[in-house]
């Protein structure tokens, strides 16, 4: 019931946003025929307004884009020829997804491993290290980051291509770029959750009658210290899908990252309403899917 029920809250919410995002884009300055071309006539100008219907008063040019939307076309492009924002979805949105999956993979992996030996080895040079490093990356944000990568391993010792996502080698500096801040949150949250499921009741008992120490952190502190990383790691992703416009622009990856920077410095309007719906759905559906994830590794949590 309770997931219905979000189900249900998350459709008026994604209209508010879609009605934001269509009346936010039309306040900015300019409009999608103002850049890139010479200047033309009025009479020219007003023919492409009518013809995208840019002559009608926004309530009504709302009311047709959730006409076509219920039909699940997202309109055409005011600025990529030959394009409509279903072609710009489809041929971005699989990079992003990799992009954000690799990322979401290296962040969970490296996270959990360090938080885990942290909090294992707590006060030992692993902890003091492992912390240290957590702490580090989480204070450097990936528009810093990306560009040390390119200058260290692309352009000093010529490792690694520097730019575009053409074969695993390609992958390699951006999933690092996105993904190193939230596995630095990630070994954060596992150390602080491992410290606090080891000092619980129910292990105390259990090393009270002679559980191996291995086995203890393995079977019972690591699937409670989880719990939390399983709460952050719906927004986690969702960060990584949507923030990852940033680092496609760096690395100039074809993902809808750079379609959005490139609509909204281009005011092409239904390119940027349909990649912020888009973003709002990707949000939405992983928070709820990681609260039905959450209740079946923790059997005690009850959602009314």
């Amino acid at each position: 019931m309770y997931f219905l029920k979000r189900l249900a809250f998350a459709v008026p919410l994604l209209l508010v946003i879609s009605a934001l995002a269509f009346v936010l884009v039309r306040l900015a300055p300019g409009g999608p025929f103002d850049r890139d071309r010479a200047p033309a006539s009025p009479e020219i100008e007003n023919n492409l307004k009518t013809k995208y219907h840019l002559d009608e008063p926004v309530w009504k040019q709302y009311g047709r884009y959730l006409g076509d939307l219920a039909h699940g076309d997202f309109g055409v492009s005011l600025k990529y020829r030959n394009h409509n924002v279903n072609d710009i979805i489809a041929q971005g949105l699989p990079v992003s997804m990799s992009l954000g999956v690799l990322a979401f993979g290296f962040a969970m992996a490296g996270g959990l491993t360090v938080g885990f030996i942290t909090a294992a080895r707590r006060g030992r040079w692993a902890d003091y290290t492992g912390s240290f490093l957590a702490m580090l990356v989480v204070c450097v944000p990936g528009f810093v980051l990306a560009p040390l990568l390119i200058l260290i391993f692309a352009v000093k010792l010529q490792w690694l291509p520097v730019a575009l996502w053409d074969s695993p080698w390609h992958m390699i500096l951006p999933v690092i770029a996105l993904g190193l801040y939230f596995a630095g949150k990630v070994a954060r949250l596992t150390r602080e959750g491992m410290l606090n499921a080891m000092q619980s009741e129910f292990v105390t008992a259990a090393r009270a009658k002679g559980l191996a120490e291995n086995k203890l952190l393995f079977k019972h502190a690591f699937r409670i210290a989880v719990l939390p990383v399983v709460s952050y790691s719906g927004p986690m992703l969702a960060d990584l899908l949507t923030g990852s416009f940033i680092v496609e622009n760096i690395f100039q990856i074809p993902g809808i990252g750079v379609f959005l920077v490139n609509s909204s410095l281009n005011r092409d309007y239904t390119v940027v309403v349909g990649l912020a719906l888009l973003y709002a759905v990707l949000l939405v559906g992983l928070n709820l899917v990681v609260d039905f994830a959450y209740t079946l590794l923790d059997p005690r949590v009850k959602y009314e």
